[in-house]
């Protein structure tokens, strides 16, 4: 059951994206805000670590202090704003792991897992960074386009030898498909966004396999949605790399 809710969730996290990226502003942010939600108060319970509801509560905040951030910041640094909810975020998790008295002995691994979460949480928010840079949903879908068939490549059961190069290939060529049916996106263009996208999302699979199946509901829908929110940034930059 949680191994479906950890493949499902992605396809309607990045469905609510694309979809979100042809509405308005207030839209495109209450869908930033509710990804980080659903991600920052589930990856506690993710990583198995002490202090879930605080910790997850702080990666929440971070994440949605980034949304509004980069929906109301003046272009074109639509970030820039990003660092100090960062920073913020890991200072918080910092005197959450001085001050609590239980799990002394893994103290290391909850700082890091949490803090990892926080610049996942905030990463988000380069969807809608992303959109107000191009002024409008070409790229927001033809990325999407290569993460879904990434993620959907993801969820067939085979090694990870024979499905990283599959999803790949096939993110690389969807990418520019998408570009040519639906936008005036060059193709050279689409397919490095392609290729990028699919390696993220197919090192987050490999990330799952590695470290078993979660725990509970929370932590499938936040491992589930961990590849869409750190792939917000990415395509921000990626898409000021190649069109500016």
């Amino acid at each position: 059951m949680k191994s479906w809710i950890t493949g499902l969730a992605p396809i309607v996290a990045l469905a609510a994206v694309i979809a979100s990226s042809y509405s308005a502003l207030g839209l495109r942010v209450g869908v930033g805000v509710l990804l980080a939600a659903i991600f920052g108060l589930g990856w506690p319970y993710y990583l198995g670590i002490p202090a879930k509801k605080t910790l997850g509560t702080i990666i929440a905040l971070a994440g949605t202090g980034s949304a509004v951030a980069a929906a109301l910041t003046e272009g074109p640094g639509f970030l820039v704003h990003v660092p100090i909810f960062i920073a913020l975020g890991l200072g918080s998790v910092f005197v959450v792991q001085l001050v609590r008295g239980t799990g002394q002995v893994h103290r290391l691994e909850s700082t890091l897992g949490a803090g990892a979460g926080v610049a996942m949480s905030a990463l988000g928010s380069g969807w809608i960074a992303a959109h107000r840079f191009t002024g409008d949903g070409a790229m927001t879908l033809v990325t999407g386009a290569a993460a879904l068939v990434a993620l959907l490549v993801g969820l067939i059961r085979w090694p990870d030898r024979v499905v990283t190069p599959l999803g790949l290939v096939l993110a690389a060529l969807a990418g520019p498909l998408a570009a040519l049916l639906f936008s005036e996106i060059q193709v050279v263009p689409a397919a490095i966004v392609g290729l990028v996208v699919a390696a993220v999302v197919l090192a987050f699979r490999r990330l799952g396999t590695l470290a078993g199946a979660p725990r509970s509901v929370p932590g499938a829908l936040a491992m589930g949605v961990a590849p869409v929110a750190s792939l917000g940034a990415l395509v921000y930059f990626v898409d000021k790399l190649l069109i500016t």
